[in-house]
């Protein structure tokens, strides 16, 4: 197996290359998709990887179906009068067209499939948790939630989160369907709280107030390429957009940060690599992938080794991979984690959410890689708190050699790694997830008269 130089993993080890990155991507703000900030954020890569000497460094558009925010109000009436507009209590969710509704709320606890089926939701406002019990044996996304109230006859939904500190949690309900058909708000766990306490004894209604706009923009993804000019290629993504409501320092942020370091270190060692390595931080990722779709469609996948996606990394320094069944790629991990010495966790489910999924639906070998963590769920991710402060120079560094030592063995010329069929992979998909995808107009295949 081809290893780091020992001299590239001690400058690996003192480096604030990345740092300094995230910190320019933080100060930049809103880095929603399709809006001034992405760009920005996108411009800052470009910068970076021509200063590292990468080839072929450009940025390429594509249109997106936007979505700005507008204000967004709860109220409720009856026996508890009161109005929840501040943004550390209530937000409009991503994909939520602008309207007003009233009427009873209805909570459906953690949001399950049966919870629906149980509630009668017809003409009322549904509330769900933003929480998947851990013994669920798959996350619940919001979206799978949100569609699972409209088609069950609500007019609104609340999204509550379950992580305390006045967050309200945001996300995208629209995917491929914006604007969505019912007004959609997060609101925070102690808002979520008094809500279920209020309607727990007698019917309780809402009103949302929401406003938003939903219009066509255009979105971009930063490419750049070190190693030989081969026709196969080994990528190292992650996505440079963030939500709108923070900084997006851990998600994703120190993703892509990581991909910059990534890449600058391995151009120390450029005549080493034996394929040819594209750096891709990808726009519109919260969105609903729409920077890796762009990327997957604009390309021969035949070409494509594998894709190493790097998201939600940073919180700790301990590797956590989903190499979503291929076991090559599991293995190769699992071989830079012995030879380093260090833990890591892996997922053995073959998971619709990150960039990595326009990839594996496909049959391109991919996976998930991030950090360890131990909050629940997202934790601070889609929240105010994801911010510079919750994140530590020296776990960038641990995790960028770990990952930069993937990737260079990766590119070695004779390292295989087999793709499937998309029969195959329809397949290999859980019940659950084939249930969301396609509850969420999200199953990319043909079913025929199924």
């Amino acid at each position: 197996m081809t290893t780091l130089p020992t001299e590239v993993i001690g400058d690996a080890h003192t480096s604030t290359f990345h740092w300094e990155i995230l910190e320019d991507l933080v100060d930049v703000g809103n880095r929603m998709a399709g809006q001034e900030g992405e760009r920005q954020g996108a411009e800052r890569v470009r910068d970076a990887f021509e200063t590292i000497g990468l080839r072929n460094v450009h940025l390429d558009e594509f249109e997106i179906d936007g979505w700005w925010r507008g204000p967004a109000t709860l109220s409720t009436s009856g026996t508890h009068e009161e109005t929840f507009a501040a943004d550390y209590q209530v937000l409009s969710l991503p994909g939520t067209p602008s309207d007003m509704v009233a009427a009873e709320l209805v909570d459906v606890g953690y949001g399950h499939p049966e919870d629906f089926e149980d509630a009668e939701l017809e003409g009322k406002v549904a509330m769900a948790s933003s929480e998947t019990p851990s013994d669920y044996g798959r996350r619940l996304h919001r979206m799978e939630k949100y569609v699972s109230a409209v088609e069950g006859g609500a007019v609104g939904f609340v999204f509550r989160n379950h992580v305390e500190g006045c967050l309200p949690a945001t996300g995208e309900i629209g995917y491929d369907n914006r604007p969505g058909p019912i007004p959609a708000v997060g609101v925070s766990k102690e808002v979520g709280q008094r809500l279920l306490r209020h309607s727990a004894s007698e019917p309780l209604t809402v009103e949302l107030d929401v406003e938003a706009r939903n219009e066509p923009t255009d979105s971009v993804n930063v490419v750049g390429e070190a190693g030989p000019d081969t026709e196969e290629v080994v990528m190292v993504t992650s996505h440079v957009d963030a939500h709108d409501i923070s900084e997006g320092a851990n998600d994703n942020g120190a993703g892509t940060a990581l991909v910059c370091e990534i890449a600058r270190l391995l151009t120390q060692i450029e005549d080493e690599l034996e394929t040819r390595v594209r750096f891709v931080p990808f726009g519109s990722e919260e969105i609903g992938l729409q920077g890796a779709y762009h990327s997957a469609t604009t390309q021969d996948l035949a070409n494509v080794k594998c894709v190493i996606n790097i998201d939600g990394a940073g919180n700790s320094r301990n590797l956590r991979v989903n190499a979503n069944e291929f076991s090559a790629l599991e293995t190769l991990f699992e071989e830079i984690a012995d030879e380093f010495d260090v833990p890591l966790s892996t997922s053995d489910t073959i998971s619709p959410h990150g960039d990595q999924w326009a990839f594996v639906q496909e049959g391109v070998p991919a996976s998930m890689t991030s950090s360890t963590s131990d909050s629940s769920g997202r934790g601070w991710g889609h929240t105010h708190a994801d911010t510079l402060d919750k994140l530590d120079v020296r776990d960038l560094r641990e995790l960028s050699v770990l990952i930069a030592s993937a990737a260079l063995t990766a590119a070695e010329a004779d390292r295989e790694f087999p793709q499937r069929t998309q029969e195959e992979t329809k397949t290999m998909i859980d019940d659950g997830y084939v249930q969301e995808l396609k509850i969420g107009g999200r199953w990319p295949y043909d079913d025929g008269n199924e």
